[in-house]
């Protein structure tokens, strides 16, 4: 198995992040051959600082090897240090279609009213998500619901680009899901997905917030006046409450039902100062190993730039099969 995955590096690492990805890229460094890059070229697709891009890359590098990515078992590195990305997209937008692309509910999201005034780069930017993953072979891509749709359409240009080139240049990449994902929600609003894009600091525990800061949040995390139940058909209607209990199962690996059979009948006056220990006890050697590697610029870099050359070696023979296929003389 061949994964192939990567994460945005603006903002901060927080719980979302890490309960519905990061746990279980930590455990597919065992399962097989581990790509995970920091997509600072879809960054661009729209306004970015780049002494901030640059400051939130490195960040993210150290949050990911702070959770557990380790550069040794998986390969880690930035988009932009393998340029065969960008390459790859170019030789890829021959294949793909506009209507494929006007069918992205993401441009769509992202662009809203101002479609016209929208880059080329986001417009264009799933055809660069299909490189990322094609330039590899990878057989197993990790996906949440809002990237579905981006795999299916990898896998159309996949098949399309074979088909008119007589070919087997890609693979067709299967979704990979995690056994532990879990889908967390906004601290503030149980219906929202926890981002880095709210507005709101407080929707949201960042993986490098102190013990005290995740305490003032989950204390005053949105909840309901009822008690807990004994089963989480109980939480129906109720998505903050859902949200906390699932949270606290996620970071203690049991079973939702098994945190309400402890809690069942007690109040989030019981339940939040637990909840807040837990968090705290799993964050905390996160966030103090994150602390000690965010300012290393030198010992951060190095890892990328060597996690860039693997994937570059990995990628160059599919890059060649792929100039080759469609008859250009590339001197690869």
């Amino acid at each position: 198995m061949r994964v192939v995955s990567g994460i945005q590096p603006t903002g901060n690492l927080h719980l979302g992040n890490y309960l519905g990805a990061i746990v279980n890229w930590v455990k597919m460094q065992d399962e097989g051959e581990c790509l995970f890059f920091l997509a600072d070229l879809h960054a661009i697709s729209m306004p970015v600082d780049a002494a901030e891009l640059s400051a939130s890359t490195r960040e993210m590098a150290a949050a990911l090897i702070a959770s557990g990515i380790d550069p040794d078992r998986a390969i880690l590195f930035n988009q932009a240090r393998v340029p065969a990305h960008a390459e790859l997209q170019w030789l890829l937008s021959g294949t793909a279609r506009m209507g494929w692309l006007n069918r992205m509910t993401q441009f769509k999201d992202k662009s809203g009213k101002n479609r016209e005034g929208a880059s080329i780069a986001l417009f264009a930017y799933p055809v660069l998500q299909a490189a990322d993953v094609l330039l590899y072979r990878a057989t197993h891509v990790p996906v949440g619901e809002d990237q579905k749709q981006h795999l299916e359409l990898a896998r159309d240009i996949a098949e399309k680009f074979n088909f008119d080139t007589g070919t087997e240049t890609f693979t067709l990449p299967e979704p990979y899901i995690g056994k532990t994902a879990a889908r967390i929600m906004s601290l503030r609003d149980g219906s929202a997905k926890m981002s880095k894009s709210d507005p709101s600091d407080m929707s949201r525990i960042n993986l490098a917030d102190d013990a005290d800061a995740i305490a003032k949040k989950v204390r005053k995390a949105k909840t309901d006046p009822d008690p807990l139940p004994e089963t989480m058909d109980g939480l129906e209607g109720r998505p903050e409450a859902q949200n906390l209990v699932t949270i606290y199962a996620a970071l203690s690996n049991v079973a939702p039902d098994a945190v309400l059979n402890e809690f069942s009948g007690k109040g989030f006056g019981d339940f939040k100062p637990a909840l807040a220990d837990l968090t705290v006890s799993v964050l905390a050697p996160i966030s103090s190993r994150f602390k000690a590697l965010k300012d290393d610029h030198a010992a951060l870099d190095a890892i990328l730039e060597a996690g860039a050359e693997r994937a570059a070696t990995m990628g160059a023979p599919i890059l060649s099969d792929a100039y080759r296929a469609l008859g250009l003389l590339s001197g690869r």
